[in-house]
């Protein structure tokens, strides 16, 4: 195994780094007790740590009171706050800034952040954005999801962040793997972490060192082998289960993201119930897709 990609607390954000669901009850709350067994059994299963509060935990729909708990329920859990990722954003750097404090007084080792989102952002607001969450003395990874923010941080600009001393590491979900190269060359030391389940063979390959992940949700045990022998080179390993989870994996970049993963958990017998609205149960189609990619993976051993 590359030990680069070794989880430490000197770099909390390498390894395998979850993205949790959050189980909620059939009312819609947020079932506390089933978010810490989550947090638990990741961990018990080879996952390095957790990012609480991400899109796949629905931060969106979430009350400040709900928000914060999550973070203070994944710290107890995890018995180690270095373990712990919050996810940061918010439409407005002050408030990004306000639960990256809450993040700090929990004892967590490191911060997920979007750019601005609300609008378009130009890199000066970028810029300003990032220093000013940064400035709280937390680690930050930058969150690059052009896709869903219409903000780019491309290599340049993500190289600016990090000679500023603003970012440590970028969660890649552009897709488009030919980054990973020129953030090499223009900032040899930020740490790429992938972003995309379905995109993880090839970031790994091109010297990722993390991987904030949606599908260890449901089969950690299979995805942690899958991470370090990618990161080992080891394609003779490697490939099979690729081809075997990409069925699923590739779910990570569709809209219907959060449903898929919390219908495949509930599936294998973990929580992950229902989602809030705006998103909709899965239904036709893509219900029965998620279905059959969720028993193949079983019948193949994964778990």
């Amino acid at each position: 195994m590359d030990t680069s990609t070794s989880w430490s607390a000197v770099r909390p954000w390498r390894g395998i780094m979850v993205a949790t669901a959050l189980p909620l009850r059939d009312d819609l709350s947020v079932d506390h007790d089933a978010y810490a067994d989550h947090v638990r059994f990741l961990l018990e299963n080879g996952c390095d740590g957790v990012v609480p509060n991400g899109s796949l935990g629905e931060y969106q729909t979430l009350a400040d009171e709900e928000r914060a708990r999550v973070v203070t329920t994944a710290v107890a859990a995890a018995g180690d706050g270095a373990r712990v990722m919050p996810g940061v954003a918010a439409y407005g750097a002050a408030e990004s800034r306000r639960w990256t404090e809450q993040a700090a007084e929990a004892g967590c080792g490191s911060v997920l952040l979007l750019p601005p989102n609300a609008y378009r952002a130009e890199p000066a607001a970028v810029h300003d954005h990032y220093a000013e969450v940064a400035s709280v003395g937390l680690p930050v990874v930058a969150y690059n999801n052009p896709i869903d923010t219409k903000v780019d941080l491309v290599p340049s600009l993500l190289a600016e962040l990090h000679t500023a001393g603003h970012i440590a590491a970028v969660k890649e979900f552009s897709g488009d793997v030919r980054r990973a190269y020129e953030l090499a060359e223009l900032a040899p030391g930020l740490d790429l972490l992938i972003g995309a389940d379905d995109v993880l063979l090839e970031l790994a390959l091109a010297g990722a060192v993390g991987w904030i992940a949606g599908y260890p949700n449901v089969f950690p045990v299979s995805c942690v082998e899958l991470f370090r022998a990618a990161t080992a080179g080891d394609l003779g390993r490697a490939l099979p289960l690729y081809k075997s989870l990409h069925a699923l994996l590739r779910w990570d970049s569709m809209p219907e993201f959060v449903q898929a993963i919390k219908a495949s958990m509930d599936l294998v017998g973990r929580r992950g119930g229902p989602t809030r609205p705006p998103r909709l149960p899965l239904t036709g189609p893509a219900e029965q897709a998620v279905r059959s990619a969720t028993g193949k993976a079983l019948a193949d051993g994964h778990r």
